[in-house]
């Protein structure tokens, strides 16, 4: 099993940048600071780490916020230490990002400036949601001049930091609820330069069809037209969700709207009874019925036995074809049931369907054991 993330996060991280603070504001109490960050630290997963380093900075700097981010940024000139720069990366700023979402709403424009400086070094896409929260319409028309920085770290927070279910972050209900500021901002780098911040793009409207799938739809249609292939590539990652779930819009943009005429043959599913920790192979052929040729999109779905029994789907992408007329293809795809940080397998029978074009052809099943 992976080795956790917060296991790179350990107790030279608040040292080094202990060390930094101290290298341009001497009177910080360095073996203080450690000792007090250190204390319970063992126990917290990475994202309360990062916190509690930001608790104990505001603790140990000076009591004007403004002065103490001051502080904060000049420290990040001071090169770490080879190994933790080696271990975390940009991940030893996550204190700094707490520290500004924590106790700088109050300081808007001093907080602004020091996340777009973090947002060069780490990213600010988790502090810029609090000033979403407080500061709505001061922190969109910020971001929207962004939409046009020379730097792909600072366009990207734009779509990033705005994602109405961004991973590791809280949502942000008010963009759920109505994704318009968003969409505004995705409007002015869909044709953005650069794949880093193209992907974000393609991200945060794959969020957004998870609560408005046809408005996902009607923009990506809309961006369609007149579109550039890096435009088109956006497009059809922002419908990948969309088309896992057998969205008939999404999937007719694709090219892929038309009910097939298949049939499932030669089904192999060996073997029969995996235990958990090996891997399932399933094969078989995909066979047209149709007197032209059909244009498929092909994904596999397992309905994994959950700790209590149920079950939750997960699709897996296989690949698009072209049948020819009365054509044959065959499929293969090996499946891993080791035990893994992102999924925990348990005994069960779990079912296996085959989704072509989103309509669902069942497979079979197999039996995992746990021995």
């Amino acid at each position: 099993m992976a080795e956790p993330l917060k296991n790179s996060f350990g107790a030279d991280v608040p040292r080094t940048i202990a060390r930094m603070i101290a290298a341009v504001f001497p009177r910080f109490d360095e073996p203080a600071f450690v000792r007090s960050v250190l204390d319970g630290y063992d126990a917290l997963e990475l994202m309360p780490r990062g916190r509690k380093i930001a608790q104990e900075l505001r603790r140990f700097m000076p009591d004007d916020y403004e002065k103490a981010v001051e502080i904060l940024l000049a420290s990040l000139d001071r090169k770490p230490e080879r190994t933790v720069a080696q271990g975390m990366g940009g991940f030893l700023f996550l204190p700094h990002v707490f520290f500004v979402a924590d106790y700088g709403l109050d300081h808007f424009e001093a907080s602004m400036r020091a996340q777009y400086v973090l947002t060069q070094r780490f990213t600010a896409e988790f502090s810029i949601r609090r000033y979403l929260e407080r500061h709505q319409a001061a922190t969109l028309a910020r971001l929207a001049e962004w939409t046009t920085d020379p730097s792909e770290d600072v366009r990207r927070l734009v779509s990033e930091g705005t994602r109405p279910r961004l991973p590791w972050a809280s949502r942000l209900r008010a963009f759920q609820a109505d994704p318009r500021p968003v969409l505004a901002l995705l409007e002015r780098l869909k044709d953005d330069p650069s794949l880093y911040v193209r992907r974000s793009v393609a991200n945060s409207l794959n969020d957004i069809g998870k609560d408005h799938p046809a408005l996902l739809v009607e923009t990506s249609k809309r961006w369609m037209r007149d579109a550039t292939e890096e435009r088109r590539w956006i497009i059809r990652h922002a419908l990948r969700s969309a088309v896992k779930r057998g969205d008939s819009g999404a999937l007719g943009l694709l090219g892929f709207g038309e009910a097939p005429r298949v049939s499932l043959e030669r089904v192999r599913i060996t073997p029969r009874r995996p235990a958990i920790g090996s891997a399932v192979t399933l094969t078989f052929d995909i066979a047209g019925r149709a007197v032209r040729a059909q244009r498929l999109l092909v994904d596999l779905r397992v309905h994994y036995v959950k700790a209590h029994g149920a079950t939750g789907p997960k699709v897996f992408k296989l690949k698009a074809v072209d049948l020819a007329p009365r054509g044959v293809v065959p499929f293969s795809k090996r499946l891993s049931l080791a035990q893994l940080t992102t999924r925990t397998h348990y005994p069960g029978r779990h079912a296996v369907e085959v989704l072509i074009n989103g309509q669902a052809y069942p497979l079979g099943t197999f039996e995992l054991t746990d021995r």
